[in-house]
């Protein structure tokens, strides 16, 4: 009769239960698709012509490098996400993946992403990588996330660096143009995830995250969203009257602009019950498409000029 040794079996190395498509989940694909299409904006509006492959590779390092820090932010913040009600289905979580193995996969694709695109484009957007890279991980997630209610204002330098880096891809430097687009989503960032916030806060106050609805208090993050919303709405037209963009993105940023203002004061101005909620909701969705109209119209302009010499 065999005795079975049960400190032996404990012992054993942890077989992964993970699937392809947990790691898929670690990547944050709703963010990564944001990413990828602002950091394409970037590509097609600088001057000059970049060779196909060089620019498919461009976005892709940018998209893996968005990928990493999703990774990583998800490996440092499993407890926080399996107190939250949006977040509890994550990989980590749910015991599909460890918070080491989630950590050991995002660093392995930052390496690889930061690599690729320093030596296969140019040294500059692979420093500005890995910059957004560190800044999103390090100073964010580590750092800004549980310690200030200002995280998402700081932090969210992280998330409007994309168009940035893929510019500098292009061009191999900077310019007024890409700050420019770093400044629209910069601005846009407080608003979008404070409104969230606000009909999120029972989550973040149970996972002892201080965002402003839990340490202000939902009145004064409905004046900050009021605030930010037009400062975002004048830089977010700034632009046209400056120069850098035509009319078309204009017209377009002023009727964009007109609707997060209207959804921003009836935030501000509802309070309390459904009218309040209804109102937040309407904002936080309201800005994922204010932010992929203003960048689309951008990229349309460009394949309009390339596209109407051709029938002239």
């Amino acid at each position: 009769m065999s005795v079975v040794d049960h400190n032996a079996i404990d012992a054993l190395p942890r077989i992964s239960e993970a699937e392809v498509g947990d790691y898929i989940a670690l990547l944050k694909p709703r963010v990564m698709s944001l990413v990828i299409f602002t950091a394409l904006v970037g590509l097609v509006i600088a001057p000059g012509h970049m060779h196909p492959v060089l620019a498919f590779t461009a976005i892709l390092c940018i998209a893996v490098g968005a990928g990493a820090s999703g990774a990583m932010n998800m490996a440092y913040e499993g407890d926080i996400d399996a107190l939250m009600s949006r977040t509890a289905n994550r990989p980590i979580p749910r015991g599909r993946i460890t918070q080491g193995e989630a950590m050991a996969f995002g660093l392995i694709l930052a390496f690889f992403s930061v690599l690729t695109l320093g030596i296969l484009v140019n040294l500059l957007a692979g420093a500005l990588l890995a910059f957004t890279i560190f800044f999103y991980v390090v100073v964010y997630t580590m750092w800004l996330k549980r310690w200030t209610a200002q995280n998402i204002v700081i932090g969210g330098a992280a998330g409007a660096l994309p168009p940035v880096v893929a510019w500098a891809a292009a061009t191999g430097s900077l310019s007024i143009e890409p700050l420019l687009l770093f400044l629209i989503i910069f601005f846009w960032t407080p608003p979008h995830f404070w409104a969230l916030a606000l009909f999120r806060s029972d989550d973040y106050a149970r996972a002892g995250v201080p965002m402003l609805p839990v340490v202000a208090g939902p009145d004064a993050t409905r004046l900050q969203i009021l605030l930010y919303t037009i400062v975002l709405v004048v830089i977010a037209v700034a632009p046209w009257p400056l120069g850098y963009f035509d009319a078309v993105y204009g017209v377009t940023s002023l009727v964009l602009g007109a609707g997060m203002m209207w959804l921003a004061i009836a935030v501000y101005r509802h309070r309390e019950g459904r009218e309040a909620l209804r109102a937040t909701r309407r904002l936080f969705a309201f800005s994922i498409l204010y932010l992929f109209a203003l960048f689309a119209t951008l990229l349309l302009e460009v394949v309009v000029r390339a596209v109407v010499p051709l029938f002239g």
